[in-house]
């Protein structure tokens, strides 16, 4: 058993996307090596409703998958294709754009003005670009939750984790997604394959993802449930940590415990011509992509 290394903890960074959207990237537009299969990765949270109803107005996507997971608040969907639905707290969307497809994401926030959820990008294979656009729409009740009896609980949404399997299934980078909660001052491990990259995205609370036995940094001592706990490395809210390989990660939780999506899948490892929400492996594939936008034959029809 090998414990990954932590290879940067990085904060998600203020931009604005769609029609004026305010969100948080914590990765994206960058070396799409970095955490290959996956490319992008947004916090969309927000407690001003103005700074999010005016939504992600109707946009392309080919050659990626994208997935929506709403914590708070809904989600109004539509698409070219003449699907839409409204995803409400909890509920998982997994949307393979394909060949190509033309759709809108219109947060609507709860009875408080609040929205709160994540956008994750992956990637396609060459092979799988140009197929037929697909959706996984998953309700909240449907995702499995394991509780630990510890107080851990993990919530599996894609993939299979302490014996339960997610809901979401035929991803071609065959991810493991988890929206986990580790109590105060308890020290975890989850097991990952070894082959796949990984990183943690702290959302509540704070934690060290470093090898609690051999930690580094800057101590923090707090009184939790009567036993003192050292907690180094410290990683909090909207912080991005990017794994070595291994295949475990250890998390020590901070003196308030912490909340994190636990995200890996298998690398790709192909090129990457890149235009927005269009990805493809050339610039040949990228400029006929293009070409298809403007010439109205973007939208495949269905075999």
């Amino acid at each position: 058993m090998s414990i990954r290394p932590v290879l940067s903890r990085t904060p998600s960074q203020p931009t604005m996307e769609g029609a004026g959207v305010k969100l948080h990237r914590a990765f994206g537009f960058t070396d799409p090596t970095m955490l290959d299969p996956f490319l992008l990765f947004d916090d969309f949270r927000n407690d001003r409703p103005e700074d999010f109803l005016r939504g992600f107005p109707w946009h392309p996507h080919r050659g990626i998958e994208t997935i929506t997971y709403v914590l708070n608040g809904t989600v109004e969907h539509g698409d070219s294709l003449g699907n839409h639905g409204t995803l409400g707290a909890g509920d998982v969307q997994w949307m393979t754009a394909g060949s190509g497809i033309l759709h809108q994401e219109m947060p609507k926030g709860n009875a408080r003005g609040q929205m709160h959820g994540f956008q994750l990008w992956g990637n396609l294979p060459g092979s799988l670009k140009m197929t037929a656009p697909r959706y996984q729409d998953v309700a909240g009740s449907e995702i499995p939750e394991v509780i630990d009896d510890d107080g851990t609980r993990v919530k599996v949404i894609v993939g299979e984790f302490w014996g339960k399997r997610g809901p979401v299934d035929g991803i071609a980078a065959d991810p493991q997604y988890l929206d986990v909660y580790v109590p105060a001052g308890l020290r975890k491990t989850f097991k990952i394959d070894t082959y796949r990259r990984a990183f943690a995205y702290v959302f509540d609370g704070a934690a060290s993802f470093a090898d609690a036995s051999a930690p580094q940094g800057v101590l923090l001592e707090k009184e939790v449930m009567g036993e003192e706990v050292n907690i180094r490395d410290l990683s909090g809210d909207r912080t991005l940590i990017r794994f070595g390989t291994g295949d475990e990660v250890t998390v020590q939780a901070g003196p308030d415990g912490v909340r994190f999506l636990l995200i890996s899948g298998a690398p790709i490892e192909e090129p990457v011509a890149w235009h927005g929400p269009i990805v493809m492996n050339t610039q040949a594939e990228l400029r006929q992509a293009i070409q298809d936008l403007n010439n109205g034959t973007f939208i495949r029809p269905a075999h």
